[in-house]
């Protein structure tokens, strides 16, 4: 994913849209000399997956989205929808002013992996405050406060990992993808009410935040409509957002049982 880790991260924000992804995605098969493959992805890799197969079914002959499901362009600019009050904002528009949130993240990579992974998982403490939210005024989190203790699928060597390579890199990349929101939504006009007509399957959380989302509950139900060929939607109770780690033999299974299907069909088909 272009902004983390190893690749490549331009400073130009317009270089973060839906369509460079996917121009990355298609990239990849051609390095591999892979005509076609399955594609799946987590979060904004699972809006890349959904994207690549409803406009590149060509080569991407099926997808698996995780926690975030395929999503119609809708009929008004996002960023006009999220909410935000006398106090706080939504965190997507909190990201759109660069170096605002890189101040912030990029100094505390640390409790971002900790108590920020575990405070949008199933393993959330009572209490946490509600996700999505941020103060206009003061710091977005408590940096300072004590971590939590780590659940079974995050280790202490997981936190050093992602804090050294999030160190390394800030944060700047992975929040230009934010800041495309809005010229997306006007990238993809053209392609507006195109389903997504390969196989497809979702995954994702009871406890996920996405599924709090404004709209989210519509999106869902009405998910095969936009994905017709929609195998299974699977929606994990206790999981949160961080769905294949926090569940990683579920939805590895989940995953192999989907791509098993897809090659009976080719058989059957042939």
């Amino acid at each position: 994913m272009r902004g983390y880790g190893q690749t490549d991260r331009p400073e130009a924000i317009d270089q973060y849209t839906v369509f460079h992804m996917l121009g990355d995605m298609v990239g990849v098969l051609d390095a591999l000399g892979a005509e076609q493959s399955v594609i799946a992805g987590h979060d904004w890799g699972a809006a890349v997956a959904w994207h690549a197969a409803q406009l590149r079914p060509d080569r991407f002959r099926a997808v698996i989205g995780l926690s975030v499901p395929f999503r119609a362009r809708g009929s008004a600019r996002p960023t006009t929808l999220m909410p935000q009050t006398d106090d706080a904002i939504w965190y997507q528009l909190y990201f759109q002013q660069p170096g605002v949130a890189e101040a912030e993240y990029d100094r505390n990579a640390r409790a971002i992996f900790h108590a920020g992974k575990i405070s949008i998982s199933g393993d959330a403490p009572l209490g946490t405050r509600p996700f999505g939210m941020v103060p206009r005024h003061g710091r977005p989190f408590r940096w300072d406060a004590p971590a939590p203790p780590l659940p079974a699928w995050l280790t202490e060597a997981d936190v050093e990992f992602y804090t050294a390579e999030f160190t390394r890199t800030g944060f700047r990349g992975g929040l230009n993808w934010y800041r495309n929101i809005d010229r997306n939504w006007e990238l993809l006009a053209p392609f507006d009410g195109l389903k997504v007509s390969v196989p497809g399957l979702y995954i994702a959380g009871a406890r996920d935040p996405v599924q709090k989302f404004p709209g989210m509950d519509r999106h869902i139900a009405d998910l095969a409509k936009f994905v017709p060929q929609l195998r299974r939607a699977i929606i994990l109770p206790g999981c949160g957002h961080i769905t294949q780690e926090e569940r990683a033999g579920e939805v590895s299974a989940a995953m192999i049982d989907f791509l098993r299907g897809l090659a009976t069909e080719r058989v059957a088909l042939a």
